[in-house]
């Protein structure tokens, strides 16, 4: 029998692993520098935290959760988002006791049984962060800015920022008057109507035509924010227009959980059809208190590593062939082959990526693996150089060898005139 991955999983392997692994690399990047903590959290929690920390009138509760048993009898849920599962460590380790804002930021696999297509998974990667304790617009700021940071990372261009803000309780109690009196008068079926009266607001993110349609002249959102709110929101846009970060007002703009509130934003790239969403966030005020902490209010976002890989992908930023090694070396004989395993050591020491030929292949077929494994430079090391104390350094990509003495040699490709 031959087993293959489930159905819908974004698994990664060589070489395109390495443009996955870059990809990731270069969002993390910045929330390491903007002084955010990790916390490495479980794949699966009690099925309860998710039920009312995402919203009971979301597809991701309703339609996409993988729910199970466990031996217990415990109903227990694979994270299908990140946000709660690093809200309940905060509470549960009283990190929210100390100092805040609280700063953490994780990475990982998440799950929803959704239907399979190009970038949308049931198995998918993510990167985020939350901060905890601030309701300083500045901070906002800050997050939006360590997100577009990590797309410059990577290379992209073609993507652009999207912000709304979905107010306070006060904005959302008004606005919510006058929708539902909107919502009233459609045609709608059962479930979308029962979907409305949890939270109308969901209307706004539905992806059927009809019902877009029917939305069009709905009452926004943004016109009934209470001048806290619309304070609130004009200072974030004057603190990224400062830091020349582009961005439009999507005043429609929903996201697909409920505990959004206040500052809400979204990544999009033009290049990725109609899984354009690489990433996005917002605020959460009344979330750690519905989960069982303090009344603290929170923002935070979550980036898609897949959908940020397949959009490089598409602009061309990353390639397979960019992540060889840095040297392969091939021994030719036992002698020759002791001087390799010592000499990898100290540059692997040094910060290079060294690869060696084992299982003493002909010469020949040594270069031909050397050049399939994307190796920038080859070294040869024989008898004949051993006994000369000199190698030669051939770089694959121009031919040109350069001598170099055995000695010398991790001190030499340590300068910065060579490029290892």
């Amino acid at each position: 029998m031959k087993y293959q991955a489930p159905k819908g999983v974004s698994e990664y392997f060589p070489p395109r692993s390495y443009a996955f692994e870059k990809v990731k690399e270069s969002l993390l990047a910045p929330i390491r520098r903007a002084g955010y903590k990790l916390v490495e959290l479980p794949v699966f929690e009690e099925t309860e935290l998710f039920t009312r920390g995402v919203g009971a009138s979301t597809d991701v509760v309703t339609k996409e959760m993988y729910t199970f048993e466990d031996r217990g009898g415990r109903s227990i849920t694979l994270r299908p988002e990140g946000t709660v599962g690093a809200l309940r460590c905060i509470i549960e380790h009283g990190l929210d006791r100390g100092a805040l804002p609280v700063k953490v930021f994780y990475s990982g696999q998440y799950f929803r049984a959704e239907r399979p297509q190009a970038g949308r998974y049931r198995q998918f990667y993510q990167v985020g962060l939350e901060a905890i304790g601030s309701e300083d617009p500045a901070l906002d700021a800050e997050v939006i800015a360590i997100a577009d940071a990590g797309y410059r990372a990577i290379g992209l261009t073609k993507y652009r920022l999207e912000i709304t803000s979905l107010g306070d309780r006060q904005s959302r109690a008004a606005h919510k008057v006058d929708l539902m009196k909107y919502i009233d008068g459609l045609t709608l079926d059962e479930s979308t109507r029962a979907r409305a009266d949890i939270n109308p607001l969901r209307l706004f993110d539905d992806k059927r035509e009809e019902i877009r349609a029917m939305m069009t002249d709905a009452p926004i959102l943004l016109d009934y924010l209470s001048e806290e709110s619309a304070s609130h929101f004009a200072s974030v846009q004057k603190y990224l227009q400062d830091m020349k970060i582009n961005f439009s007002i999507n005043e429609r703009l929903v996201r697909g959980l409920d505990y959004y509130t206040g500052t809400t934003f979204e990544f999009v790239h033009e290049m990725l059809g109609a899984q354009s969403a690489i990433g996005g966030g917002g605020r959460y005020d009344g979330l750690m208190q519905e989960i069982g902490g303090q009344p603290l209010t929170g923002i935070g976002f979550g980036l898609g590593i897949d959908r940020a890989l397949l959009a490089a992908e598409a602009e061309g930023v990353v390639n397979a062939e960019d992540f060889g090694v840095d040297l392969f070396i091939i021994p030719l004989g036992d002698a020759a082959k002791t001087q390799t395993m010592i000499l990898s050591q100290e540059l692997r020491n040094s910060g290079h990526r060294i690869e060696i030929v084992f299982g003493d292949r002909p010469l020949k077929s040594a270069m031909k693996l050397a050049d399939k494994n994307g190796a920038r430079y080859v070294l040869i090391i024989g008898d004949s150089e051993i006994e000369s104390g000199m190698v030669e350094i051939k770089e694959m990509s121009t031919g040109r060898a350069t001598s170099i003495s055995l000695t010398s040699l991790v001190a030499t490709l340590a300068q910065e005139s060579w490029t290892l």
